[in-house]
């Protein structure tokens, strides 16, 4: 393993929920407040940023979403794919689940609750919007806050950063035709151009600018100490982000609030049935607790600054798409710690299960 790969195994190793993460769905909940406020009292500003676009792309959100991503990319470490083959059994359950299993399970998920049993209770409308933005959150798989599951179920941090490097690569090539596919069977208008032009614009150039900044911090000695600094900016400009949608669906939400509750339904289900899933496929092939647990973890969770992003850019602000990738954030903490707890009480049962 190499040096740097070994410092960013160590500083995963001690990852845990800071204070902006841990109360994340506060502050979330606050976001929606502010930006319906201000939707409501000061419509012509939030309206004139709206309209800040080059190519479809929203200027404001366009650099919060950088703000949010960047900070992010620039902690994972790709000499790691180096070590997938360690814990192959490991690395072929999780990209079983994320890509073969967890897309597909939200979209069959999202027609079943969203265009049938939730449809009278929705705006006839949006109904292929929602859709859209749940297949959104599910084809990204979580990068940077797995380490901090990982860690909080004991996890091997090799493993946990082999797999997001991994992970991260596979999207770069993946995200759009995946995306495409599932929108297309499910009979949603696939704006491919705009589609292509949100993969480079929130995975690529972040991507190539994270990896930039990370190697040239590295060889001044900076990456620690950077990365420490910039960790509240990815959660600021998040939560900046959601002031800025909320202000544009104030109306909706204070017309419909059941939406958002409607929304949280297969959200839920698709991260314990892909988690769970997860979990009992590394016990059925034989792997370590260390690895079952983050493995399961980054079954279930999402990549959910992409997600927004690409809500934001293909459907607008105003949009169902952009609303259902915000009801991921929402929930995120407050379900995977839950997630945690599960893996972490059953570890008897699971030492048990892959010893016999």
């Amino acid at each position: 393993m190499s040096a740097q790969c070994d410092v960013t195994t160590r500083k995963a190793a001690g990852a845990e929920l800071g204070f902006f993460e841990r109360w994340l769905t506060v502050w979330v909940f606050l976001s929606i407040a502010v930006g319906i406020a201000l939707g409501q009292l000061l419509p012509a500003p939030v309206q004139f940023l709206g309209k800040l676009e080059i190519a479809q792309v929203n200027l404001p959100v366009g650099l919060l979403i950088w703000l949010m991503i960047i900070p992010m990319l620039m902690k994972i470490d790709f000499s790691a794919l180096s070590q997938v083959k360690q814990h192959w059994r490991g690395i072929g359950v999780t990209l079983f689940i994320n890509w073969a299993v967890k897309p597909f399970s939200m979209a069959l998920l999202a027609w079943l609750f969203i265009r049938v049993a939730f449809a009278p209770y929705l705006p006839a409308e949006q109904i292929d919007s929602y859709i859209a933005g749940l297949i959104l959150l599910a084809a990204a798989p979580c990068t940077a806050m797995v380490f901090v599951w990982s860690s909080l179920t004991k996890g091997d941090p090799l493993f946990t950063l082999s797999q997001v490097a991994l992970n991260d690569s596979i999207m770069v090539f993946a995200f759009a035709p995946l995306v495409g596919l599932l929108l297309g069977v499910a009979s949603i208008t696939v704006p491919w151009d705009t589609l292509f032009l949100s993969v480079v614009m929130y995975i690529v150039i972040p991507l190539a600018i994270a990896q930039f900044l990370r190697h040239t911090l590295h060889r001044r000695g900076l990456l620690e100490k950077t990365l420490a600094s910039l960790h509240p900016v990815g959660i600021l400009a998040l939560l900046a982000t959601l002031v800025l949608l909320f202000a544009f669906q104030g109306k909706a939400i204070l017309d419909q609030p059941l939406i958002i509750l409607l929304l949280a339904v297969p959200i839920l289900i698709q991260v314990y049935f892909n988690s769970m899933l997860a979990y009992w496929l590394n016990r059925t092939v034989g792997e370590v607790h260390s690895v079952a647990g983050p493995s399961a973890l980054i079954g279930a969770s999402n990549f959910f600054e992409l997600a927004v992003a690409a809500a934001i850019s293909l459907y607008g602000f105003e949009s169902g798409a952009a609303l259902a990738t915000v009801v991921g954030v929402l929930i995120e903490v407050p379900v995977m710690l839950s997630v945690v707890r599960i893996v972490n009480s059953s570890r008897t049962w699971y030492e048990r299960g892959a010893q016999s």
